[in-house]
């Protein structure tokens, strides 16, 4: 047997005692997805004409950041012939009926100059002809057509435009990064806290970070800040298990930053409780979405069943409150169906592919089947590789067989199919309630900041407005950049001040580190010690309270207000133990913040379950106590606000304004 060492060997780069590097600018863009890259384009249009300094910070590089980095075959929101008012409606309907109206109507007048600038910057966009044939990107720039210039982008559905997005994110990225100035972007640094001033209550001076490649903490001060570092993955059990941990259907590398980082400086949150539970293809997680909307496939149960259609009884109370009209049924309720289906045995649950293609193919010429094989193929290629190499070493041939697709584990987000995140101001205008209006220290309405002076938000940060996707995240990120700019025009006087030295944050962000020095000679097994614990442990106990008591895959996402009190309870002690938390090395150091992030965020969503006594999202998660929608107490918003001071949390209903009328339900 092999001697065990007693101290391990570094697992990434070694630690040292960190430099202090110390950082002054007027905006503070903490991210680098595609909200961030959208902020850092248009702070900067408008930042030079004022002499302000705009300073981008992001823990990854800014060509492969974010829920873009491996790309997308479609953009999903833009409107082109639609209406923002159909757009509001759209987004209200999926999301049962509780959204900001005034947030997702001003996303929707914007969110096209964002796709047209992606056309601009490179990105090849499909483009419809005439005579109905559809030209993919490259066929599209050969003959000169572009959408921003009158061409009929190909739609998979209204909202929905094809493009060849491989590289989307690295065309935005480069935007970004053109835009900023190489002086003005800092990438590989990992901004762990956001930071109070020391004299002006509820204002945000600055953040504090380290770098993931060299031995240095970075201290930063602002006058302003934007707040942009996507939703959380892996703060459920997910339903791959050993290698395929690393496999998500949302980035892995969204540790729940935003949420967390906001809501410890006292910025008010909302709708925390939601969440989103895609159906994915299985074990890959490939998106399914150019299947159902572009291929027009069906999912079924083993027996070939249209689920949707055999089990539209199940539907009939919420098309009676108004949350399925006609053929518009929200994404939990398709769940809400497909879960029946699989607890009652008629799984496993396919999407049918081979019908969907074999249909198309009657249509067209052999070459156009064969283009159109490529497209499907090209569909995970541009944003899900693995879901490719599955099908490959599965030897599933999708125009031949079906392929099993599955709920996932849940994921908290607000740009997708999902609406939890920070209660922000809406934009200053007569047709904006008073009560979504958050009044600045001098009086005025910026457009997205968060209830803390000179924090501001974007894209999955923003709760209450999902449905923003890809373009819609870069164009709310375009939103916030120019009231970033407003505000700083509007404090130029302002001074930050730090209530910690530079050396306590330094102290405070490399404490893992201190820990494991410390302790780490006392045991022979260097993953395990009563002194201290791993990123990854912290994580499994982590991922193990959540799914079996708050509502995960092991109870078909059933929860109650027992199992929730329990789940509470079990990330209390975690919260505990989080002060032992370890780092090896800088990756660890990464991942011990990161889970530490996740635990407050997913914390923060159990309590916010509890607090709202219905089902509101059946299909996303069960309270089995309170199993209807009650609309009488709960058509509102559920808010809480955390005392940066006094460390308590406090959660309380904020109105729910309709704005857009329902023609169906007047």
């Amino acid at each position: 047997m092999p001697r065990i060492p007693a101290k391990a060997e570094p697992l990434g780069l070694p630690i040292a005692e960190p430099e202090i590097v110390e950082i002054d600018t007027d905006i503070l863009i903490v991210g680098g997805g595609m909200g961030a890259c959208g902020a850092a384009f248009e702070a900067k249009r408008w930042a030079d004409k004022y002499g302000v300094k705009v300073l981008l910070v992001d823990k990854a590089a800014l060509e492969r950041s974010g829920a873009v980095a491996q790309g997308l075959s479609a953009i999903n929101t833009y409107l082109g012939e639609n209406d923002p008012d159909d757009y509001v409606r759209m987004v209200r309907t999926d999301l049962m009926g509780l959204v900001r109206e005034d947030l997702i109507f001003d996303l929707g007048r914007h969110v096209d100059d964002s796709v047209h600038l992606f056309e601009e910057w490179g990105l090849p966009l499909w483009v419809q002809t005439d005579d109905g044939k559809r030209l993919d990107g490259a066929q599209a720039k050969k003959k000169g057509l572009q959408v921003r210039e009158g061409a009929k982008p190909v739609r998979s559905g209204r909202w929905q435009i094809m493009i060849n997005g491989e590289s989307y994110k690295c065309i935005v990225a480069e935007a970004a990064k053109n835009a900023l100035g190489e002086e003005n972007y800092m990438e590989r640094i990992f901004v762990v806290k956001l930071l109070l001033d020391a004299n002006e209550p509820n204002r945000i001076a600055g953040a504090v970070g380290f770098s993931v490649r060299e031995n240095k903490v970075y201290v930063f001060r602002c006058n302003a800040l934007l707040c942009a570092c996507g939703g959380a993955v892996n703060v459920y059990r997910p339903r791959s298990t050993g290698e395929g941990m690393g496999r998500a259907w949302y980035p892995v590398w969204n540790a729940g930053s935003t949420y967390t980082m906001c809501a410890q400086v006292g910025a008010e949150m909302t709708m925390m409780e939601n969440r989103f539970v895609p159906a994915r293809f299985k074990d890959g997680y490939g998106p399914v979405g150019a299947w159902f909307l572009l291929f027009k496939a069906k999912a079924t149960n083993a027996a070939g069943e249209d689920y949707c259609v055999t089990n539209r009884d199940m539907l009939k109370t919420y098309e009676e409150q108004g949350y399925a009209q006609g053929n518009i049924i929200p994404t939990c309720l398709r769940n809400h169906m497909m879960l029946k289906e699989m607890k009652e045995g008629r799984g496993p649950i396919f999407m049918d592919t081979a019908t969907a293609l074999q249909t198309t193919f009657k249509e067209l010429s052999k070459k156009e089947q064969k283009h159109l094989e490529a497209e499907a193929w090209e569909d995970f290629l541009d944003m899900c590789v693995g879901q490719a190499n599955l099908w490959a070493c599965m030897n599933i041939e999708p125009e031949n067989v079906g392929s099993e697709i599955m709920p996932t584990e849940p994921y908290l987000l607000g740009s997708h199919s999902g609406c939890c995140g920070i209660w922000v101001s809406g934009p200053d205008e007569d047709w904006v309630p008073e009560e979504y209006k958050i009044k600045a220290d001098n009086g005025k309405v910026y457009n997205r900041m968060t209830t803390v002076n000179g924090l501001f938000t974007c894209a999955d940060g923003v709760g209450a407005s999902g449905h923003k996707f890809s373009s819609g995240s870069h164009a709310e990120g375009r939103i916030a950049g120019k009231q970033l700019v407003r505000w700083v025009v509007d404090h130029k006087d302002f001074k930050p001040t730090l209530k910690e030295t530079p050396e306590e944050l330094a102290k405070m962000v490399y404490q893992p580190w201190y820990t494991y020095k410390e302790h780490s000679g006392k045991t022979t097994a260097p993953d395990i010690s009563p002194d201290y614990i791993t990123p990854r442990n912290f994580m499994m106990r982590l991922i193990k309270a959540t799914d079996e008591y708050g509502g995960g895959v092991a109870t078909y996402y059933n929860t109650s207000q027992t199992l929730l009190e329990h789940c509470e309870k079990l990330l209390d002690m975690l919260e505990e133990d989080s002060a032992k938390l370890c780092a090896r090395d800088l990756h660890e150091l990464l991942r011990a913040w990161e889970n530490y992030h996740r635990l407050w965020t997913v914390r923060l969503h159990v309590l916010h379950i509890k607090f709202r006594k219905e089902t509101r999202y059946p299909g996303f998660y069960y309270r089995t106590d309170f199993l209807e929608i009650n609309d009488e107490e709960w058509k509102c918003f559920t808010n809480s606000k955390y005392d940066p001071e006094t460390g308590e949390t406090r959660f309380f209903k904020r109105p729910y304004i309709q704005i857009i009328p329902d023609p169906m339900h007047p």
